[in-house]
């Protein structure tokens, strides 16, 4: 018996985490008693870093695996490359046995844009030249074309595990059901246009066709959801995000009476005035802000 632990959104380098950061998430895995750790996109803006944490973690006994987001994406050159990184420890497209039974799939993913009110497609392409990270990503292909080329990479391996009788834990980056997109109202109103980039509803009427897909644990939204069940299958959004949008930062925030009106965009200066006392405070609950972005699954 073991427990997997999937983390998403770590962004090491924009959280500023050095090795005591890393020493406190090592410390919360050890009291749980995990055995295997998978980071499921954006541990960091480089791909290099990433490959740094999980041999941090590798080199402390635990079995570590990744998947890209797209903020590695953007440090890597080529179709191929993305796809396929030559690196033992990544799985995309690829399983790896947690037991007789049970499999832990990774995929990248991608987006198709239905998730967003927009519904010309050009619109949709000028907006993330205009706004998203995701611009300096070079892919081969329009969003949905290369989103349907995922879709159909993905579908023989499905149906292979689901004849093998696999139960399979899917670790992906990107949003596969609208349950998880938020929309909002008022000032806000555009981010409604931009969640075209936040996932595939494609992906979840794909995963949807089988039975025997036990759990999926994504992110990317740096909003935290409850587990939620779709068609008999366990969806898992915990993502841990920017500093500024922590939970703990909040509280620190609001508790020293910091801001009139809480804004998580508006913090870092705030925090930048306050830099000592956030700091003391960070590591004093850095470790509950891990525990709150985690998920577990045992197998």
């Amino acid at each position: 018996m073991g427990k997997l632990a999937i983390i998403s959104d770590l962004h090491a380098d924009i959280n500023h985490f050095e090795e005591a950061e890393l020493t406190l998430l090592l410390e919360m895995l050890q009291e749980k008693n995990i055995t295997r750790l998978h980071f499921a996109g954006d541990s960091a803006n480089k791909i290099k870093q990433t490959l740094s944490i999980n041999e941090y973690f590798r080199k402390r006994g635990f079995e570590t695996t990744f998947n890209l987001g797209n903020h590695e994406m953007g440090s890597i050159v080529g179709e191929e490359m993305i796809e396929h990184y030559p690196d033992s420890h990544f799985l995309n497209f690829r399983y790896l046995p947690l037991n007789d039974s049970t499999v832990l799939l990774g995929l990248n993913g991608w987006y198709d844009y239905q998730f967003s009110d927009l519904q010309d497609q050009k619109k949709i392409a000028s907006m993330k030249r205009l706004y998203w990270y995701d611009r300096v990503i070079m892919r081969s292909g329009d969003d949905p074309t290369v989103n349907q080329r995922i879709l159909q990479q993905l579908d023989p391996i499905l149906k292979h595990l689901e004849k093998e009788n696999y139960q399979v834990i899917l670790a992906t980056h990107f949003v596969p059901q609208k349950q998880f997109i938020v929309r909002l109202e008022g000032q806000y109103q555009i981010w409604n246009q931009l969640n075209a980039f936040l996932g595939a509803a494609s992906l979840g009427q794909l995963l949807n066709q089988y039975g025997n897909i036990s759990d999926v644990v994504f992110g990317h939204t740096h909003r935290r959801f409850e587990e939620q069940q779709i068609q008999g299958t366990r969806y898992h959004c915990r993502p841990l995000g920017y500093y500024y949008e922590w939970r703990l930062t909040r509280d620190f925030v609001l508790k020293n009476q910091l801001v009139e009106e809480y804004n998580p965009m508006k913090l870092r200066g705030v925090l930048r005035n306050h830099k000592e006392a956030f700091q003391a405070y960070r590591m004093e609950h850095l470790k509950q802000e891990f525990q709150q972005a985690i998920t577990v699954i045992a197998y």
